[in-house]
């Protein structure tokens, strides 16, 4: 909004043509969504304890958890609200991207939201079942899928592959390419979903993915940029740094008030809606399979999870403690606090290497 308000104002007032880079929007954009978050974040936190709106802990897992029962859920709400609104306020609205990924951040956030409303109300750590869920997170990324390839045969966007390590491999997966989307959101939701298990853990994690993608949009987006690093380049995606930069300042504003003991706990409305936006994001600058790297951490809580359920029927034997990865290390006698910095760390080194990547092409 402020985009187009302000920056035609650039002809009177040369001071107002700064509105025209994508740098000071993502700048303000952030800082917008910190102050935002901030400051909505004890007022969410009453309501949600008003209304008794609390977390249900497993039976099943770690004891020392049981403590956190009751602490108020479905938090997500912070983040989402303090990242859509300051896109819609600093961004250029007539960018489909910016539209595209403010719609899958709220798709998927309403489907963590019924998740989550259905614990509350059943007073149970289950919620949707799994058939459920996964169905209309496919429908979903299906609906993106659809929309950037009907954007493709429109010549405003490919639906070519993008590889690492392999510049000139760029093969067009054509009616295909819907699938790699639900492949790729339905991955990135429950990955972010799956870590989602300690005081700070995923919002953590997520915005060390958030920043990393905040700088590969713009260079995705930037034709001399891309040229030099060798990287797909694609019209427009330059306005997603604005967005990723919304999520980053939301995130750190929610951190405020998710970290160690935590006064609120983000829920699955909070895990989907940025597990999906950050695949979407992924997907239309054509670094989908650079996420694996990127979002390594996810991967390989996810990862935990399939071994370990894998390994009990199939042998009737555990692999890890119990998972997600997070739990194992919890149960092996390592403190929440050290579990969620160690994992923090993991993550940069996973954000970092898949910037080196960049350059290796």
């Amino acid at each position: 909004m402020f985009y187009h308000l302000l920056y035609p104002l650039h002809t009177a007032f040369g001071a107002f043509n700064v509105f025209r880079y994508v740098t000071f929007r993502t700048a303000m954009a952030a800082l917008t969504a910190l102050l935002v978050s901030l400051l909505l974040g004890p007022y969410l936190i009453r309501r949600l304890q008003q209304f008794q709106i609390g977390q249900e802990i497993r039976e099943e897992g770690p004891s020392s958890h049981q403590t956190k029962r009751g602490t108020p859920t479905m938090g997500g709400l912070l983040v989402i609200t303090a990242a859509v609104l300051p896109t819609l306020l600093w961004a250029d609205l007539n960018n489909s991207f910016i539209w595209i990924a403010v719609g899958a951040t709220l798709a998927f956030g309403a489907i963590g939201f019924v998740d989550d409303y259905l614990k509350v109300v059943r007073k149970r750590s289950l919620g949707l079942n799994a058939r459920s869920k996964f169905a209309l997170q496919v429908l979903v990324a299906l609906a993106i899928g659809v929309v950037l390839l009907w954007m493709a045969g429109r010549g405003s966007f490919s639906s070519t592959l993008s590889l690492p390590f392999l510049k000139s491999f760029t093969p067009d997966l054509a009616w295909f390419f819907p699938v790699l989307v639900v492949l790729v959101l339905a991955g990135s939701a429950n990955g972010v979903n799956l870590t989602d298990g300690l005081d700070g853990l995923a919002i953590g994690a997520l915005l060390i993915a958030w920043s990393t993608f905040a700088i590969l949009c713009y260079a995705c987006g930037h034709a001399i940029v891309a040229d030099y690093l060798g990287i797909t380049n694609v019209r427009g995606a330059a306005e997603l740094t604005v967005f990723c930069g919304s999520v980053v300042g939301a995130g750190m504003g929610f951190l405020w008030f998710n970290s160690h003991p935590a006064e609120v706990f983000m829920g699955d409305v909070g895990s989907m809606a940025m597990g999906g936006a950050l695949g979407t994001v992924a997907v239309m600058i054509k670094q989908e399979v650079l996420l694996i790297l990127v979002g390594g951490l996810f991967v390989v809580e996810a990862a935990s999870v399939i071994l370990q359920v894998g390994s009990f029927k199939l042998r009737g034997k555990r692999i890890f403690r119990m998972s997600p990865l997070h739990h194992h290390f919890e149960l092996a006698g390592w403190s929440e606090s050290k579990v969620v910095i160690r994992f923090w760390i993991l993550a940069v080194l996973f954000s970092l290497l898949s910037l080196a990547t960049l350059k290796l092409r």
